[in-house]
């Protein structure tokens, strides 16, 4: 097992759940001067610079949806990918405790520590849908700007986007998680564990079909 790619998964895992959470409690201090387009900026940002800074080093997955549809494209191995699986669910839960240090408890609370929710009026089953089409997109970005060795050497910044019009999409309707790990840090820690089954399905469905058609139809072996 290759200990620093698990170090790499572990900080970059831990600054998206710190950031990502501490953009919807600062939008929550300042009364929504953020938005929805700041939230997704948040997040798309810190992906962008993480996954530029530790692709080298463990290719900057930080979902366990990523490492899944990885592993199902021959691109890491079954001991692999369970440590990734592990050290992006422990950094997540490490960095919702942290944010829990740095903002205040009122605003943190009111936004149930930034987990994933289905919106008003949303089924539990359009939730479904929209994190595993979400979920694919993002993952078939990465295997297209990142993965592929024809990829432009660019993958971060198109992955950060990725994320960004996501959220733009689906925030509002799921919470655009498109990983379990995003999900289950601050779940554990303050937000509740409703749906606990629907941000992990639908993630792995939509990862494991990106992958499986990048890799079998569009990719050269």
């Amino acid at each position: 097992m290759n200990g620093k790619a698990l170090v790499a998964e572990f900080i970059g895992t831990f600054a998206l759940i710190f950031v990502g959470v501490g953009s919807i409690a600062v939008n929550q201090i300042t009364h929504g001067s953020l938005g929805l387009v700041g939230i997704a900026l948040a997040h798309g940002l810190t992906i962008a610079v993480m996954a530029s800074a530790t692709g080298a080093i463990s290719g900057g997955h930080f979902n366990p949806a990523v490492t899944f549809g990885a592993l199902l494209g021959g691109k890491i191995n079954i001991v692999n990918a369970i440590g990734y699986m592990i050290a992006q669910c422990l950094a997540a839960i490490a960095g919702a405790f942290m944010i829990q240090q740095a903002m205040p408890a009122e605003a943190l609370q009111a936004v149930n520590l930034g987990t994933p929710a289905l919106g008003t009026g949303v089924s539990a089953s359009m939730g479904l849908v929209m994190e595993i089409v979400l979920t694919f997109f993002l993952v078939f970005v990465i295997f297209g700007t990142a993965i592929d060795k024809r990829a432009p050497k660019v993958g971060g910044l198109f992955i950060g986007l990725t994320i960004t019009l996501d959220i733009l999409a689906g925030g509002p309707i799921s919470g655009a998680a498109m990983n379990p790990a995003r999900f289950l840090g601050p779940a554990l820690l303050g937000g509740g564990l409703e749906n606990l089954w629907l941000y992990w399905v639908g993630p792995l469905i939509g990862g494991a079909l990106a992958a499986l058609i990048y890799h079998y139809v569009l990719e050269n072996d």
